[in-house]
């Protein structure tokens, strides 16, 4: 388990102004990569529920699949901070949350995280009280999709701006050690930063948050039926498999018997 230290490390880097790393991982050797390549957080995702399994949205996904990907991803991450997420339905009450919160560091997360923000002030506070990081998530919440009838940008009123801030104000005092703000409006997303005194992890949400978090498939391009507008990938990785299925497949019917 982490110790309290470390996660009051994560208010220390926001005052000296270091920005943090996320992304996602799902698997024992993407979460080795990404381990050894410095990243600060391996969080398991939800989000596995769209590019690994499959799924609609991570409204499918299931606690025992969280539990499964988490317990790959723990073994291949040595320095990193891995986050596991709360999937939809584990966390309707505080003693639900905190349940499920045990069974996931019992599968080898470190901390965990939930959608959110002062609707789920008492969630968080009794995950932390048992000694639980929590990292909370505020803005668009994916596991709501359906509700909101799609992802949709948050924060562009002053009416939503005050009540993200709200939210981010909630959860601190909550007694999370961080926050993800996703498809916030980015000056909203400037807003709460400047705000708040724990880390703001921006997905969608502009350049001014305390640090930046991507679901990996999409930063590497392992998933091209869909890429976030947001999102420029870094390499194609979905066309260098195709392009080796395609030699192996060649090879291979050119072979003689």
């Amino acid at each position: 388990m982490v110790v309290s230290a470390t996660m009051e490390d994560f208010r220390a880097r926001k005052r000296r102004g270091e920005r943090l790393t996320a992304l996602t991982a799902y698997d024992y050797p993407t979460a080795r990569l990404l381990d050894e390549s410095g990243i600060d957080i391996v969080l398991v995702g939800d989000s596995l529920g769209m590019v690994v399994l499959g799924y609609d949205d991570t409204t499918e996904v299931t606690f025992d699949e969280m539990l499964h990907h988490t317990r790959a991803a723990a073994r291949g991450v040595k320095r990193a901070l891995l986050v596991a997420d709360l999937s939809i339905g584990t966390y309707n009450t505080p003693e639900e949350a905190v349940a499920n919160a045990h069974r996931l560091v019992e599968a080898g997360a470190q901390a965990v995280k939930l959608e959110g923000g002062a609707s789920h002030g008492a969630q968080i506070e009794a995950i932390v009280r048992e000694k639980i990081p929590l990292m909370a998530h505020i803005g668009m919440l994916p596991q709501s999709v359906r509700l909101e009838g799609g992802y949709k940008v948050k924060g562009r009123s002053a009416v939503e701006a005050e009540r993200l801030l709200q939210d981010a104000r909630a959860v601190e005092t909550a007694g999370a050690f961080s926050v993800v703000l996703e498809i916030v409006a980015a000056d909203t997303a400037r807003q709460i930063t400047e705000a708040i005194g724990i880390p703001t992890i921006g997905i969608g949400s502009g350049e001014h948050c305390d640090g930046q978090i991507l679901v990996t498939h999409d930063l590497i391009g392992l998933y091209p039926w869909f890429t976030p507008k947001f999102v420029s990938p870094e390499v194609h990785v979905a066309e260098e498999i195709r392009r080796a299925a395609r030699i192996f497949i060649d090879r291979t019917h050119g072979q003689v018997r």
